[in-house]
């Protein structure tokens, strides 16, 4: 039987995956990300523009420093935005589908 490779993602400190550069992700066409509320219970998103943030900065170094508005929890999940287009989508997620 073959043994399994096990694959080691490197993480931060606090167990945190470390995720890409802005610089990388900018590179690959996406300008924004999407901020998601560390707690899984609030459910709290935002899309920003990653305008913002110098290219070697990583996604994973902002994430503890963002405080959520509806619940105050401190951190957050940092993702790229793919369907980002240049226009901010106010208040959460992607607002009224209507």
């Amino acid at each position: 039987m073959p043994s399994q490779v096990r694959r080691h993602t490197p993480t931060c400190a606090d167990g945190r995956p470390v995720k890409i550069t802005f610089g990388n992700m900018r590179d690959a066409g996406v300008r924004g990300v999407l901020v998601y509320c560390a707690d899984y219970r609030c459910s709290h998103s935002v899309a920003l523009s990653a305008d913002r943030w110098i290219d070697d900065v990583r996604l994973s170094d902002v994430e503890a420093r963002f405080v959520c508005s509806a619940c105050g929890r401190r951190g957050a999940d940092v993702r790229p935005d793919f369907h980002w287009n240049g226009g901010g989508k106010g208040g959460m997620g992607y607002g009224n589908t209507r």
